[in-house]
């Protein structure tokens, strides 16, 4: 194992009374110059595909791509690995809208394949959080695994963080406990939150008892080996695996209350509401999102399509047109800037040209309008005249004829 002796992270003076809060690029350079300076090397996550023969659709995390290193598979570039993952969840759909929730996703990420260990990991969290985003030692607060019936408190853990003099909240149950499924590498994890009470409000309670404490790192000690009959064995390779949502951390170093209120979405926030008036700031987000989040998909190559990958982008569109047509029928994503296009790309280091983004928004409402035309001429039948209509009739009008259960119900006359 290497030597943990690195020079310390140079900050400017004082951040944070200085009010000049970095930006989202300052935000990845500053993460991933603190661990290649420290023995790490950085990979590409520059893609939403996950490696061949890996059956999933997108990548979800992280960790994700380098899964089989983590089982033990040396890795090219080494031990000490560090990169930015853009990621892809379906999962939260419903919940994109609010204050958190986004399609498309960045992950911070830094990772030990058998080299250095927990404490390791988590002192150089605390120095890179605290010196190096100059977040307020006392906006801080950590929790640690407490134990359970199978493993015991993680006493080294909490020995580290106890000699940062961070507080510590020891938590039980699932809490803590990192895994990737009934079987394989598991192990605790210690969490680092952030007090978001603002300026005037001193921080108070625990992670787990004031939700203004706001996770924003994970690092998980992969220690065992979870068998069928739920028994654990100690991993011949122990890894340290860290996640740090770039959203998420960009949104606290920035002092805003929304993910919609950083630099990332900044134009999209300022130019979307000249275009089409929507009155639920929840409708707002989610078509911002979407649009974003396709402009992404289409960069790494996937198109619409009714099956397999292709049929996440044709779901976001359709949701974002949903969305937009029921306060409005003749709204249309013809009217999206190319500055948008062009502003997401460029973060996301895509090379595609913007109008071809355009070009598929446009096949992709009017491949839609078409079906909805279809569609609604089946409410015209009078088995669904004078009656509301049931949960099957929303079923079969959404399986079999691609109507969404928001517009039938909103708009039965058609759009």
């Amino acid at each position: 194992m290497r030597t943990s002796q690195q020079t310390p992270l140079v900050t400017e003076p004082d951040r944070t009374s200085q009010h000049t809060p970095l930006t989202t690029e300052q935000t990845v350079d500053t993460f991933t110059r603190f661990f290649r300076d420290r023995g790490h090397d950085l990979i590409t996550g520059s893609t939403l595909l996950p490696p061949p023969g890996d059956p999933v659709l997108f990548t979800t995390s992280g960790m994700h791509p380098l899964t089989p290193y983590l089982e033990g598979r040396p890795h090219p570039l080494g031990r000490r690995l560090v990169n930015v993952q853009r990621c892809l969840r379906t999962t939260d759909l419903d919940e994109v809208g609010d204050s958190t929730h986004l399609t498309v996703f960045e992950m911070l990420g830094s990772w030990s394949l058998g080299d250095y260990g927990g404490p390791q990991s988590l002192r150089w969290g605390y120095e890179l959080l605290h010196e190096g985003f100059g977040i307020p030692r006392d906006r801080l607060h950590v929790t640690v695994f407490g134990g359970d019936e199978q493993v015991g408190v993680d006493e080294e853990s909490l020995d580290t963080w106890r000699g940062t003099g961070l507080p510590v909240e020891l938590t039980g149950g699932d809490e803590n406990w990192w895994s990737n499924g009934p079987t394989g590498p598991c192990g605790p994890d210690s969490e680092l939150f952030v007090w978001t009470g603002g300026d005037g409000t001193e921080p108070q309670g625990t992670p787990t008892t004031d939700p203004r404490w706001v996770e924003v790192w994970n690092h998980v000690m992969m220690r065992y080996r979870r068998h069928e009959d739920g028994s654990l064995t100690p991993l011949r390779q122990q890894n340290v695996d860290t996640g740090m949502g770039l959203e998420r951390l960009v949104t606290v170093l920035q002092g805003k209350d929304s993910v919609y209120g950083t630099d990332l979405f900044e134009p999209w926030m300022r130019l979307v509401p000249g275009l089409w008036d929507i009155e639920e700031l929840s409708d707002l987000r989610l078509v911002v999102d979407h649009l974003r989040s396709l402009t992404v998909i289409h960069g790494d190559g996937v198109h619409p399509s009714n099956t397999g990958r292709g049929y996440v982008p044709r779901r976001l569109i359709r949701r974002t047109l949903t969305t937009l047509w029921r306060e409005d029928p003749d709204r249309t994503l013809g009217d999206l800037p190319r500055e948008l296009v062009s502003h997401t790309q460029s973060h996301f280091g895509l090379r595609d040209d913007p109008d071809s983004v355009l070009t598929v928004l446009h096949e992709e409402e009017s491949r839609f309008r078409r079906l909805l035309t279809r569609g609604h001429k089946i409410l015209s039948r009078p088995e669904y005249r004078n009656r509301p209509l049931t949960e099957d009739d929303y079923r079969y009008l959404h399986d079999t004829h691609g109507l969404p259960r928001e517009l039938v119900a909103f708009s039965p006359a058609g759009v």
